[in-house]
């Protein structure tokens, strides 16, 4: 067996040309076309959104960039579990940079909301008019649907946690079936979330109160269904058999992000539907 033929043995792949698998534990990316398809894709979607800000008739800018921008993300990150999953370029090394760059995204993301509630701190702790919520604002019971998702988001992190222990003890039926509930579980949260804001009392472009619940139950929103499509897609990766106990950063990366919305939307609870009621407590109540 020559060093080439003992080298792919040894690492299980080899590239295009031949060669054998490098000697070092670091991944080299082959050229891709998807970031400048993805940054002409990007631009589109920009575009469009302001002929469409601009002219309302003018939409289909907007559709045609949208569908651009998810077909790249789904053929890049098709991409990255093939080199992930069937050619081995993810060693240790790799994954523990991947890792680092998760939780660098997460802690921009804690940043990001970090703006929103800044904004609804400033203007509650001091209103226009002295009185938050604002008159004529009747603010949602935090303990009825608001309250619900809560429980359910809870629920859900701890059924992402038994699906990703069941993985670490080889458990594959339990994986399958912690991703399942899980993603049944988010997808409650956006359909009460969505009852709860057709059925709201205000509208976003009704006043300092609105606009800032919006943003930031809005924004959280968006992001549980990002993660449960994100877990739809390790439940996909589950059921083919692609995760591993020592290789699964791709469920791992879900969890990170599922347990980060749990622990926001604890914060917007708290912060915006309990305590963001001010003065409009005993009305409720009944006191």
């Amino acid at each position: 067996m020559t060093d080439t033929h003992a080298s792919v043995a040894l690492h299980g792949h080899a590239d295009a040309h031949g060669h054998g698998a490098p000697k070092h534990p670091y991944h080299l990316v082959d050229p891709s076309p998807w970031p400048i398809i993805g940054a002409f894709a990007g631009g589109l979607l920009a575009l469009g959104g302001l002929l469409y800000m601009h002219d309302g008739q003018i939409f289909w800018v907007l559709i045609l960039g949208l569908l651009a921008v998810l077909g790249t993300m789904a053929v890049w990150w098709r991409d990255v579990i093939r080199e992930a999953t069937f050619q081995g370029f993810h060693t240790p090394v790799v994954q523990l940079g991947m890792r680092y760059g998760m939780a660098l995204f997460i802690a921009s993301e804690v940043m990001f909301f970090s703006a929103f509630f800044w904004a609804f701190f400033s203007s509650s702790l001091f209103p226009a008019g002295g009185v938050w919520p604002p008159q004529g604002i009747h603010p949602f019971d935090p303990f009825e649907f608001p309250f619900l998702n809560t429980l359910i988001l809870l629920l859900s992190g701890t059924t992402v946690t038994w699906a990703h222990h069941s993985l670490l003890e080889g458990n594959q039926r339990g994986l399958v079936q912690g991703l399942v509930v899980t993603v049944l579980l988010g997808m409650c949260f956006t359909s009460v979330q969505a009852y709860e804001y057709s059925h709201a009392a205000f509208h976003f472009s009704g006043g300092i109160y609105p606009s800032t619940f919006f943003m930031a139950t809005g924004f959280h929103g968006f992001h549980v269904i990002v993660g449960t499509i994100f877990l739809c897609v390790c439940l996909f990766r589950a059921i083919r058999g692609d995760f591993k106990p020592d290789h699964h950063f791709g469920l791992e990366a879900a969890a990170w992000y599922w347990h980060f919305v749990d622990v926001v939307w604890l914060f917007l609870f708290v912060c915006i539907y309990w305590w963001g009621m001010g003065h409009a407590v005993p009305e409720i109540f009944g006191g």
